[in-house]
Protein backbone atom coordinates (compact mmCIF):
# COMPACT_ATOMS: atom_id res chain seq x y z
CA UNK A 1 0.00 0.00 0.00
CA UNK A 2 1.23 3.75 -0.54
CA UNK A 3 2.69 5.83 2.16
CA UNK A 4 0.14 8.13 3.58
CA UNK A 5 0.27 11.47 2.92
CA UNK A 6 -0.78 12.74 6.42
CA UNK A 7 -0.86 10.90 9.48
CA UNK A 8 -2.08 12.30 12.33
CA UNK A 9 -0.62 10.87 15.60
CA UNK A 10 -2.17 11.37 19.09
CA UNK A 11 -3.44 14.77 18.20
CA UNK A 12 -4.68 16.87 20.96
CA UNK A 13 -6.13 20.39 21.07
CA UNK A 14 -7.14 22.16 24.12
CA UNK A 15 -8.72 25.37 25.19
CA UNK A 16 -8.12 27.36 28.29
CA UNK A 17 -11.42 28.40 29.38
CA UNK A 18 -10.88 30.13 32.58
CA UNK A 19 -11.25 29.09 36.38
CA UNK A 20 -8.47 26.43 36.06
CA UNK A 21 -11.21 24.32 33.58
CA UNK A 22 -9.53 22.97 30.01
CA UNK A 23 -12.02 22.45 26.92
CA UNK A 24 -10.95 19.41 25.59
CA UNK A 25 -12.00 19.53 22.04
CA UNK A 26 -9.58 17.06 20.75
CA UNK A 27 -8.20 14.47 22.95
CA UNK A 28 -5.71 12.32 21.08
CA UNK A 29 -6.83 10.82 17.70
CA UNK A 30 -4.69 9.33 15.48
CA UNK A 31 -5.40 8.23 11.33
CA UNK A 32 -3.73 7.78 8.15
CA UNK A 33 -4.88 9.74 4.62
CA UNK A 34 -3.63 8.15 1.85
CA UNK A 35 -2.55 9.93 -1.44
CA UNK A 36 -5.59 10.86 -3.86
CA UNK A 37 -8.57 9.81 -1.02
CA UNK A 38 -10.99 11.11 0.51
CA UNK A 39 -11.32 10.41 4.49
CA UNK A 40 -14.77 11.34 5.78
CA UNK A 41 -15.20 12.56 9.64
CA UNK A 42 -18.32 12.56 10.89
CA UNK A 43 -19.66 12.88 14.34
CA UNK A 44 -22.47 15.57 15.96
CA UNK A 45 -22.26 18.95 16.66
CA UNK A 46 -19.51 19.74 19.23
CA UNK A 47 -17.72 16.84 18.64
CA UNK A 48 -14.22 18.42 17.79
CA UNK A 49 -14.57 17.83 13.86
CA UNK A 50 -14.04 21.20 12.66
CA UNK A 51 -11.42 21.74 15.61
CA UNK A 52 -9.64 18.55 14.46
CA UNK A 53 -9.34 19.47 11.17
CA UNK A 54 -8.19 23.20 11.57
CA UNK A 55 -5.70 22.03 13.92
CA UNK A 56 -4.21 19.14 11.58
CA UNK A 57 -3.47 21.92 9.00
CA UNK A 58 -2.03 24.12 11.55
CA UNK A 59 -4.55 26.81 11.62
CA UNK A 60 -5.12 26.27 15.80
CA UNK A 61 -1.64 25.49 17.25
CA UNK A 62 -2.04 21.99 18.74
CA UNK A 63 -1.71 20.80 22.90
CA UNK A 64 0.16 17.52 22.07
CA UNK A 65 0.81 14.85 19.19
CA UNK A 66 2.04 14.96 15.67
CA UNK A 67 1.06 15.44 11.79
CA UNK A 68 3.52 14.34 9.36
CA UNK A 69 2.97 15.43 5.38
CA UNK A 70 4.75 13.37 3.25
CA UNK A 71 7.01 12.12 6.37
CA UNK A 72 8.37 15.61 7.35
CA UNK A 73 6.24 16.39 10.80
CA UNK A 74 4.68 19.84 10.00
CA UNK A 75 4.50 20.83 13.89
CA UNK A 76 8.35 20.91 14.09
CA UNK A 77 8.44 23.69 11.69
CA UNK A 78 9.41 27.23 11.86
CA UNK A 79 6.96 29.96 10.79
CA UNK A 80 9.08 30.25 7.64
CA UNK A 81 9.17 26.60 6.87
CA UNK A 82 5.33 25.93 7.40
CA UNK A 83 4.94 29.16 4.62
CA UNK A 84 6.39 27.19 2.38
CA UNK A 85 4.15 23.74 3.34
CA UNK A 86 1.19 25.83 3.84
CA UNK A 87 1.19 25.74 -0.35
CA UNK A 88 0.00 21.93 -0.17
CA UNK A 89 -2.31 22.32 2.27
CA UNK A 90 -5.91 24.47 2.07
CA UNK A 91 -8.77 24.57 3.74
CA UNK A 92 -12.77 25.44 2.18
CA UNK A 93 -14.58 26.79 4.60
CA UNK A 94 -18.61 25.58 5.82
CA UNK A 95 -19.91 29.02 5.57
CA UNK A 96 -19.61 30.44 2.30
CA UNK A 97 -21.04 33.97 3.03
CA UNK A 98 -18.45 34.32 6.24
CA UNK A 99 -15.51 33.23 4.42
CA UNK A 100 -15.10 35.80 1.73
CA UNK A 101 -14.33 39.34 2.01
CA UNK A 102 -17.55 41.43 1.15
CA UNK A 103 -14.82 44.61 -0.04
CA UNK A 104 -12.83 42.32 -2.51
CA UNK A 105 -13.78 41.73 -6.01
CA UNK A 106 -13.75 37.52 -6.53
CA UNK A 107 -10.43 38.48 -8.90
CA UNK A 108 -8.44 39.46 -5.62
CA UNK A 109 -10.39 37.08 -3.40
CA UNK A 110 -8.89 34.22 -5.75
CA UNK A 111 -5.83 35.50 -6.48
CA UNK A 112 -5.23 36.30 -2.51
CA UNK A 113 -2.96 32.89 -2.13
CA UNK A 114 -0.93 33.67 -5.73
CA UNK A 115 -0.36 37.15 -3.83
CA UNK A 116 0.57 35.94 -0.49
CA UNK A 117 3.25 33.07 -2.30
CA UNK A 118 4.21 35.50 -5.16
CA UNK A 119 3.00 32.93 -7.51
CA UNK A 120 3.39 34.60 -10.53
CA UNK A 121 5.86 37.02 -12.82
CA UNK A 122 3.34 39.70 -14.08
CA UNK A 123 -0.32 40.92 -13.60
CA UNK A 124 -1.30 39.50 -16.63
CA UNK A 125 -0.47 36.28 -15.09
CA UNK A 126 -2.39 36.58 -12.10
CA UNK A 127 -5.49 37.06 -14.27
CA UNK A 128 -5.54 34.50 -16.61
CA UNK A 129 -4.68 32.44 -13.63
CA UNK A 130 -7.83 33.54 -11.74
CA UNK A 131 -9.86 33.21 -15.25
CA UNK A 132 -8.70 29.70 -15.25
CA UNK A 133 -9.39 28.58 -11.96
CA UNK A 134 -13.01 30.21 -12.18
CA UNK A 135 -13.80 28.50 -15.59
CA UNK A 136 -12.38 25.01 -13.09
CA UNK A 137 -15.37 25.45 -10.59
CA UNK A 138 -17.90 26.29 -13.23
CA UNK A 139 -17.84 29.86 -13.05
CA UNK A 140 -17.39 32.49 -16.05
CA UNK A 141 -14.97 35.37 -17.07
CA UNK A 142 -17.39 38.27 -16.17
CA UNK A 143 -17.64 36.82 -12.67
CA UNK A 144 -13.64 37.63 -11.80
CA UNK A 145 -15.09 41.90 -11.32
CA UNK A 146 -18.03 41.64 -9.30
CA UNK A 147 -18.17 41.42 -5.35
CA UNK A 148 -19.71 38.49 -3.23
CA UNK A 149 -22.84 39.72 -2.49
CA UNK A 150 -23.90 39.38 -6.18
CA UNK A 151 -23.38 35.54 -5.80
CA UNK A 152 -25.54 32.88 -4.79
CA UNK A 153 -24.49 30.69 -1.87
CA UNK A 154 -23.91 27.93 -4.20
CA UNK A 155 -21.56 30.00 -6.17
CA UNK A 156 -20.05 31.86 -3.31
CA UNK A 157 -18.76 28.20 -2.27
CA UNK A 158 -17.52 27.86 -5.79
CA UNK A 159 -15.52 30.70 -5.26
CA UNK A 160 -14.28 29.49 -1.95
CA UNK A 161 -13.07 26.25 -4.02
CA UNK A 162 -11.10 28.32 -6.58
CA UNK A 163 -9.14 29.96 -3.67
CA UNK A 164 -8.10 26.86 -2.64
CA UNK A 165 -7.05 25.44 -5.64
CA UNK A 166 -5.09 28.61 -6.34
CA UNK A 167 -1.58 27.12 -5.44
CA UNK A 168 -2.01 23.43 -6.72
CA UNK A 169 -2.75 22.11 -3.05
CA UNK A 170 -2.12 18.20 -1.96
CA UNK A 171 -4.55 18.15 0.71
CA UNK A 172 -7.55 20.37 1.26
CA UNK A 173 -9.26 20.53 4.53
CA UNK A 174 -13.65 20.42 3.42
CA UNK A 175 -14.90 21.85 6.54
CA UNK A 176 -18.74 21.23 6.04
CA UNK A 177 -18.49 22.27 2.78
CA UNK A 178 -21.99 22.00 2.05
CA UNK A 179 -23.84 22.39 4.94
CA UNK A 180 -24.82 26.35 4.12
CA UNK A 181 -25.85 25.60 1.22
CA UNK A 182 -29.65 23.98 -0.18
CA UNK A 183 -30.41 20.81 -1.07
CA UNK A 184 -30.35 21.06 -4.56
CA UNK A 185 -26.86 22.71 -4.87
CA UNK A 186 -25.28 20.09 -2.25
CA UNK A 187 -24.89 17.48 -4.91
CA UNK A 188 -23.43 19.65 -7.62
CA UNK A 189 -21.11 21.29 -4.91
CA UNK A 190 -20.16 17.52 -3.96
CA UNK A 191 -19.78 16.24 -7.32
CA UNK A 192 -17.20 19.00 -8.20
CA UNK A 193 -14.63 18.17 -5.91
CA UNK A 194 -15.18 14.65 -6.78
CA UNK A 195 -14.07 15.69 -10.25
CA UNK A 196 -11.14 18.37 -9.31
CA UNK A 197 -10.00 15.44 -7.04
CA UNK A 198 -9.95 12.68 -10.26
CA UNK A 199 -8.44 15.47 -12.55
CA UNK A 200 -5.67 16.94 -10.40
CA UNK A 201 -5.07 14.19 -7.92
CA UNK A 202 -6.32 16.32 -4.42
CA UNK A 203 -6.39 14.55 -0.84
CA UNK A 204 -9.54 15.51 1.41
CA UNK A 205 -10.23 15.66 4.85
CA UNK A 206 -14.20 15.72 4.37
CA UNK A 207 -15.60 17.24 7.65
CA UNK A 208 -20.04 16.57 7.50
CA UNK A 209 -23.00 15.84 9.22
CA UNK A 210 -24.94 14.16 6.31
CA UNK A 211 -23.91 10.54 6.84
CA UNK A 212 -25.86 9.72 3.55
CA UNK A 213 -23.03 12.52 1.62
CA UNK A 214 -20.04 10.86 3.41
CA UNK A 215 -20.88 7.44 2.69
CA UNK A 216 -21.15 8.90 -1.15
CA UNK A 217 -17.93 10.69 -1.13
CA UNK A 218 -15.58 8.96 1.48
CA UNK A 219 -13.58 6.04 0.58
CA UNK A 220 -13.29 5.73 4.46
CA UNK A 221 -14.37 7.46 7.52
CA UNK A 222 -13.56 8.51 11.07
CA UNK A 223 -16.76 8.61 13.81
CA UNK A 224 -16.05 11.17 16.17
CA UNK A 225 -17.64 12.07 19.86
CA UNK A 226 -16.24 14.72 22.22
CA UNK A 227 -12.59 14.52 21.01
CA UNK A 228 -12.11 10.62 19.96
CA UNK A 229 -12.05 8.94 18.13
CA UNK A 230 -14.93 5.74 18.16
CA UNK A 231 -14.38 3.98 14.84
CA UNK A 232 -12.46 4.34 11.58
CA UNK A 233 -13.53 2.14 8.68
CA UNK A 234 -13.92 2.04 4.62
CA UNK A 235 -17.01 3.64 3.47
CA UNK A 236 -19.08 0.40 2.53
CA UNK A 237 -18.20 -1.75 5.60
CA UNK A 238 -18.97 1.34 8.05
CA UNK A 239 -22.27 1.27 6.65
CA UNK A 240 -23.07 -1.99 6.14
CA UNK A 241 -21.09 -3.15 9.15
CA UNK A 242 -21.32 -0.76 12.28
CA UNK A 243 -19.69 -1.91 15.60
CA UNK A 244 -19.20 0.81 17.82
CA UNK A 245 -22.91 1.58 19.76
CA UNK A 246 -22.14 5.31 18.74
CA UNK A 247 -21.85 4.52 15.22
CA UNK A 248 -24.65 2.43 14.63
CA UNK A 249 -27.22 4.91 16.41
CA UNK A 250 -26.02 7.54 14.14
CA UNK A 251 -26.56 5.16 11.27
CA UNK A 252 -30.17 3.88 12.18
CA UNK A 253 -30.88 8.29 11.73
CA UNK A 254 -30.06 8.28 8.09
CA UNK A 255 -33.29 8.45 6.01
CA UNK A 256 -34.31 5.29 2.85
CA UNK A 257 -36.01 6.60 0.88
CA UNK A 258 -38.40 3.51 0.63
CA UNK A 259 -41.55 3.78 2.75
CA UNK A 260 -41.79 -0.20 3.78
CA UNK A 261 -37.88 -0.48 4.27
CA UNK A 262 -38.26 2.74 6.26
CA UNK A 263 -41.02 1.73 8.32
CA UNK A 264 -39.84 -1.73 9.40
CA UNK A 265 -36.36 -0.54 10.58
CA UNK A 266 -35.37 0.24 14.54
CA UNK A 267 -34.17 3.71 15.20
CA UNK A 268 -31.81 3.38 17.84
CA UNK A 269 -32.89 6.79 20.13
CA UNK A 270 -29.68 7.58 22.79
CA UNK A 271 -30.93 8.59 26.22
CA UNK A 272 -29.30 11.73 27.55
CA UNK A 273 -27.31 15.01 25.88
CA UNK A 274 -24.20 14.85 25.19
CA UNK A 275 -21.37 15.60 28.00
CA UNK A 276 -19.30 18.65 28.85
CA UNK A 277 -15.93 18.49 27.18
CA UNK A 278 -14.65 20.77 29.78
CA UNK A 279 -12.18 18.43 32.17
CA UNK A 280 -13.70 15.23 30.91
CA UNK A 281 -13.32 11.68 33.06
CA UNK A 282 -10.76 9.53 31.97
CA UNK A 283 -13.84 6.65 31.06
CA UNK A 284 -14.75 5.91 27.80
CA UNK A 285 -16.69 9.24 26.55
CA UNK A 286 -19.96 7.56 25.66
CA UNK A 287 -20.45 5.96 29.16
CA UNK A 288 -23.12 7.96 30.12
CA UNK A 289 -25.25 7.25 27.32
CA UNK A 290 -24.13 3.54 25.37
CA UNK A 291 -26.73 0.86 26.38
CA UNK A 292 -23.91 -1.30 26.47
CA UNK A 293 -22.21 0.33 29.15
CA UNK A 294 -20.86 -2.17 31.82
CA UNK A 295 -18.56 -1.42 35.27
CA UNK A 296 -15.10 -1.53 32.88
CA UNK A 297 -16.18 1.34 30.53
CA UNK A 298 -16.43 3.48 33.72
CA UNK A 299 -13.10 2.44 35.07
CA UNK A 300 -10.82 3.62 31.87
CA UNK A 301 -10.93 4.78 28.29
CA UNK A 302 -11.21 1.65 25.28
CA UNK A 303 -8.07 1.73 23.45
CA UNK A 304 -8.35 2.59 19.62
CA UNK A 305 -7.63 -1.15 17.83
CA UNK A 306 -8.47 -3.31 15.02
CA UNK A 307 -11.05 -5.35 15.48
CA UNK A 308 -11.69 -6.71 11.74
CA UNK A 309 -9.35 -6.13 9.31
CA UNK A 310 -9.18 -2.15 8.60
CA UNK A 311 -11.63 -1.45 10.97
CA UNK A 312 -10.61 0.08 14.23
CA UNK A 313 -13.02 0.11 17.15
CA UNK A 314 -13.24 2.11 20.99
CA UNK A 315 -14.93 -0.16 22.75
CA UNK A 316 -14.53 -2.77 25.50
CA UNK A 317 -17.25 -4.61 24.18
CA UNK A 318 -16.84 -4.30 20.55
CA UNK A 319 -15.73 -8.35 20.16
CA UNK A 320 -19.07 -9.02 21.78
CA UNK A 321 -21.09 -6.82 20.03
CA UNK A 322 -19.60 -7.91 16.36
CA UNK A 323 -20.21 -11.73 17.60
CA UNK A 324 -23.60 -11.04 18.66
CA UNK A 325 -22.99 -11.82 22.93
CA UNK A 326 -23.75 -8.40 23.84
CA UNK A 327 -26.77 -7.59 25.64
CA UNK A 328 -27.94 -4.25 26.59
CA UNK A 329 -27.58 -3.44 29.84
CA UNK A 330 -29.76 -0.45 29.97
Amino acid sequence: MAEPLISVRNVKKYFDVGGGKTLKAVDGISFDIYPGETFGLVGESGCGKSTAGRTIIRLYEPSGGQVLFNGKSVYDLSSREMQEVRKDFQMIFQDPYASLNPRMTVEDIIAEPLDIHKAYKSHAERHNRVIELLKLVGLNEEHASRFPHEFSGGQRQRIGIARALALNPKFIVCDEPISALDVSIQAQVVNLLKELQEEMGITYLFIAHDLSMVRYISDRVGVMYLGHMMELAKSEELYENPIHPYTKALLSAIPIPDPEVQRSRHRIMLEGDVPSPIDPADTCRFVDRCPYAIEQCKGKAPEFTEIVKDHYVACHRAKDILEGKAKPTK
